[in-house]
């Protein structure tokens, strides 16, 4: 049986992406297969996502045109070992895991498309941001492909692979700077009376209508801010405390020293 896309790695990301696809009419279930470490986990992924399941990396390979490297970086080596015997010019080999280049991916992949991708964990909710990158130029049809499977989980952004390691500290890993934020913003709601599972909704929703309005009227955050800052106000206080203790700089300097990290894993 051939399938038109397959996954080796069965962790969260690639379960979300499944069913964004599944759920986006994409691909359907019986179109899908995924190859997972363990034996206890094959049922689990019949069960839970509906689709084959297998514990051979290169048969997922051999089965799909389309292959999605959804394993940890450490173990990207070793899956492109297995799978590289068995890959064709035919094939698009799309690879989640940070750390690894294209041009490391080319010496295991031969002639098979390649392309990077990088999701971020609101793909639960299909709310992903993914950047993509490519040798290939951005109206290949291939590209097209990339962008089509990774829309179906959220927004979807071309880059170049040079400005891979930004993309990662902007949006990679920046869910845990916005998690961070609403649960500060969640203690500092009980200190001044409220409870607590109703600060993080209130800090939750507030940060997700700010986001969304920002994305749908197009209107740059400096102003949209200057919207809530009246003369002599509450917000503006506010504001002035945020900047009195580096607010933007701690911003600044972490997704910085996040880039650099991403650079050393590369290398």
């Amino acid at each position: 049986m051939s399938y038109s896309i397959g996954f080796i790695g069965g962790g969260n990301m690639a379960g979300a992406i499944v069913k964004g696809l599944v759920g986006g009419n994409i691909y359907s279930e019986n179109e899908i297969i995924v190859s997972v470490l363990r034996s206890e986990s094959l049922e689990r992924i019949k069960t839970e996502l509906g689709v084959d399941a297998t514990l051979v990396n290169s048969e997922v390979a051999e089965k799909s045109k389309i292959v999605i490297l959804a394993v940890k970086p450490h173990f990207i080596v070793k899956v492109l070992e297995e799978i590289s015997p068995v890959l064709t010019e035919d094939h698009l080999v799309i690879s989640i895991a940070a750390g690894i280049t294209l041009d490391q991916m080319k010496s295991y992949t031969g002639k098979a498309k390649l392309f990077r991708a990088m999701p971020n964990t609101p793909a639960a909710v299909n709310a992903a941001m993914t950047s993509i990158c490519s040798d290939l130029p951005q109206n290949d049809p291939v590209a097209k492909i990339v962008y089509d499977i990774f829309s179906a989980i959220g927004r979807v952004e071309f880059i170049t692979e040079a400005q891979i390691h930004a993309a990662i500290a902007v949006h990679g890993s920046s869910p845990a700077y916005a998690f961070m934020m609403m649960e500060a913003m969640g203690d500092a709601g009980v200190l001044l009376g409220l409870p607590r599972d109703q600060a993080y909704r209130m800090a939750a929703q507030s940060l997700y209508g700010a986001a969304l309005m920002m994305l749908e009227s197009g209107k740059h955050p400096g102003a949209l801010k200057d919207q809530v800052t009246s003369p002599g106000g509450t917000t503006i206080v506010a504001v002035a405390s945020l900047e009195e203790q580096g607010f933007r700089n701690a911003v600044i300097d972490s997704m910085r020293k996040c880039a650099d990290k991403s650079k050393e894993m590369s290398s």
